[in-house]
């Protein structure tokens, strides 16, 4: 594979999937590699009229066109260089060193605008978790800059038009959060992240990463008990270690991929009041100011299955890694109780840090993670809530089904990784 070393030089790599060690039968094989040294020699001329005769007896393999590409760099032919991109991307739209090869031709062609359009496609070629080889991470960080520089431009023009247009608005029905998001992903700030629950996904739910506090009238009462919720949770702390248990705890065996490092460990820890629907009798005892707060929020009602609600204990120097919860027909609210300088929560694309006695509602099946990067503990109360959106009916037959489902599995007894 063809991978430039700085802007607008290349230096050839071959690919270990591309036949470097060439069987003589293969002729394009042969002339492959005779034309990558006759390029290393510096006669990209004659590199070019070979690499065209390989490409003309294997027009389906990515990595001749990109060599070709990079014999028409050498040789300036600008043109007749992201042409020859293009017939590889016409073979692989997604190819990322191709669209990085493109938007770089498109900078030396003295299109800047264009050229930051494309690293973008590229950019949105890479998953999550993906690791690219040290040579293309350059270039990636390359693309990642010229996008921003490229979205920094574009704000800027777009500000003051935007202004004038809301101050000359008579509309008055609403914020700008929406279309504020929107404009993040359209000048490739913030990518917009959508619900990805592990079990069920209800269509046409808002989804918000952080929700409005008008959908949720009693949030103002819960957080004046704030208090009297903290005081009962350094009750706990202090006088009943024993009820704290390890918020993960998967069976063995089990592939753990994120939780592996706190998978039965109490640097994330849980006092449950509330859990899967089993009420913890004792430690309702125990807290009744934050049992009688929670009984005057919709909290999810599913047997086996809600309400949820406990203390969440996230030992200093902690990550929670990204993850995402169960299903969309329930939000989760987060109380901040104990919460020392350092603690972060990020949900989708948005990151916010927790303050005491200020709670939040958020979609839990959009990607989130967690940090407390301080010296001590931070701790919350978290519960779920049904979705302000469904209808009685609609919470119903989430219940019967859901029931349903665990009941039609649970039948043959439990059976590690299997779990409804």
């Amino acid at each position: 594979m063809w991978l430039w070393h700085g802007l607008g030089e290349y230096t050839l790599l071959m690919n270990a999937s591309s036949g470097t060690a060439a069987n003589a039968a293969d002729e394009h094989l042969v002339l492959h590699e005779r034309a990558r040294r006759l390029l290393i020699a510096g006669d990209a001329q004659a590199a070019h009229d070979l690499l065209q005769q390989v490409v003309a007896m294997s027009p389906r393999h990515v990595p001749y066109w990109l060599s070709l590409a990079a014999a028409l760099r050498v040789l300036g032919r600008r043109e007749e260089e992201f042409d020859t991109l293009e017939r590889a991307l016409a073979i692989d739209p997604a190819h990322l060193v191709v669209l990085l090869q493109k938007a770089t031709v498109l900078d030396l062609m003295n299109k800047p605008r264009a050229a930051a359009a494309v690293y973008g496609y590229a950019l949105q070629t890479l998953t999550t978790g993906l690791r690219v080889s040290p040579s293309i991470e350059a270039h990636v960080r390359h693309a990642q800059k010229r996008v921003a520089e490229n979205a920094a431009q574009l704000s800027a023009l777009l500000a003051g038009k935007l202004e004038t247009v809301q101050r000359d608005s008579t509309r008055t029905d609403g914020s700008r959060a929406r279309f504020d998001r929107c404009l993040d992903r359209v000048l490739g700030r913030r990518r917009i992240y959508m619900p990805e629950p592990t079990f069920m996904l209800f269509p046409h739910l808002s989804n918000y990463e952080f929700y409005g506090r008008e959908a949720f009238p009693w949030l103002q009462a819960l957080e004046a008990q704030t208090e009297s919720i903290r005081e009962e949770l350094l009750g706990v702390l202090n006088e009943d270690q024993a009820g704290i248990r390890p918020y993960i705890a998967f069976a063995d065996g089990l592939p753990l991929k994120q939780w592996r490092e706190l998978n039965h460990s109490r640097r994330w820890s849980a006092y449950f009041l509330w859990n899967q629907g089993k009420s913890e009798h004792a430690h309702l005892a125990r807290c009744p100011r934050t049992a009688a707060a929670l009984a005057t929020v919709p909290q999810v009602d599913v047997p086996g299955r809600g309400p949820t609600a406990f203390f969440s204990i996230l030992e200093a120097r902690t990550t929670i890694p990204p993850h995402n919860g169960a299903t969309n027909t329930r939000l989760t609210v987060h109380l901040p109780l104990i919460v020392p300088a350092g603690c972060r929560f990020r949900v989708g694309g948005e990151t916010r840090e927790w303050k005491v006695g200020e709670a939040w509602v958020f979609d839990d099946t959009i990607e989130h993670e967690a940090w407390n990067n301080s010296d001590a503990p931070r701790a919350i109360l978290i519960f779920d809530i049904w979705h302000p959106e469904l209808t009685p009916l609609e919470r119903d037959l989430i219940r019967e089904t859901t029931t349903t489902l665990a009941q039609y599995y649970e039948a043959e007894g439990h059976v590690p990784g299997v779990v409804f």
